[in-house]
């Protein structure tokens, strides 16, 4: 019977290969570090912007934006600081070091924001969930059939507590299961854990989702966008309240160029497969086939209090969290 390692497919990229040039694209950075936080034109407060931001999905409005002089038409330089994880960049954000930070995880920033160590703005929603953009993967041969078997079995996520943990359990919840062991194990390493059965499942996005069903032949067990959780909003672009106070025409057109780059992104999805490749480091052909989250133009208050409401109830807020008072207008 062939070994789980010996159905690995060759000669394709895998998911090593991608946390490779994770790593790689974390320990650069834009080379232009000229101009910062000098007053710009159209009347702006500063004309230079740092984002930190993911190499995901959840960023393709950003490169668009970026690429196709979105930013340059509001008058702003924008700089984009490549980060592995967006509570990586939370430290830098505080001190003022990033301006912003893109595809920001809203369950840890808005726990920040609760206990006081960041006084969070947000500045425009990043992505939503769609169908099939986060997966619950099983092994093929797999006797977890059902999430009902899930129940005391070991769940690798990428963060503990956060998105997919809440997501997940509040579809377990509506379906009567029990819940899974948790384990915290970063994205690039879920696929070896699942292979070497570390854990009996992975909670995978993309584009290690689809990377871990191609290495692995790995089953999708359920949608990690199903009801109760389908089209809530996961990221978004943050800043701080003193950032968001002190430039508020800077950041109105950052927020104007990043709702052009999200209509682009709905309209047109081989605009976002076509900037996949330049940042997320996937080959054309993975850019392809990625299941893509949705990009809103605007934000809406009341899906942001979904997540809210949902993090109360699952004991990550203490408090409720009225989501408008965070918005920068």
């Amino acid at each position: 019977m062939p070994t789980r390692r010996a159905r690995f497919r060759t000669g394709k990229p895998t998911v090593a290969a991608i946390a490779l040039v994770m790593t790689l694209a974390a320990c650069g950075g834009d080379s232009d570090d000229s101009d910062s936080g000098n007053a710009g034109g159209n009347g702006l407060e500063r004309s230079s912007i740092t984002v930190a931001a993911l190499p995901l999905a959840d960023d393709a409005p950003l490169y668009i934006a970026q690429n196709r002089g979105l930013f340059k038409k509001e008058g702003l330089d924008v700089r984009i600081q490549p980060v592995q994880q967006s509570i990586q960049a939370l430290p830098a954000l505080s001190k003022g070091q990033v301006d912003v930070i893109a595809s920001a995880n809203y369950v840890t920033f808005l726990q920040a924001h609760e206990k006081g160590t960041l006084d969070l703005r947000i500045l425009a929603e990043g992505a939503r969930v769609a169908p099939h953009m986060m997966d619950v993967l099983v092994p093929q041969d797999s006797d977890i059939r059902s999430v009902a078997d899930l129940k005391g079995k070991k769940v690798a996520v990428n963060i503990l507590n956060n998105i997919q943990s809440l997501t997940l359990n509040a579809i377990l919840d509506q379906q009567g299961a029990g819940r899974p062991e948790y384990r915290q194990i970063a994205f690039p390493q879920m696929g070896p854990a699942l292979e070497k059965g570390q854990v009996d499942a992975v909670h995978a996005a993309e584009p290690f989702n689809s990377a871990i069903q191609n290495d692995l032949d790995a089953r999708v067990l359920v949608d990690g966008g199903s009801a109760p959780v389908e089209s809530i909003p996961i990221s978004g672009y943050v800043t701080t309240r003193g950032y968001a106070s002190e430039n508020p025409k800077t950041a109105a057109a950052f927020k104007r160029a990043i709702a052009a780059a999200a209509e682009i992104a709905t309209q047109d999805q081989s605009a976002v497969r076509e900037e996949l490749p330049k940042y997320a480091k996937v080959t054309v052909g993975q850019a392809e086939s990625i299941r893509l989250p949705a990009y809103p133009a605007t934000t809406d208050v009341s899906q942001l209090s979904r997540l809210t409401e949902l993090m109360k109830e699952q004991g990550l807020l203490k408090k409720a969290i009225d989501p408008g008072t965070l918005l920068v207008k």
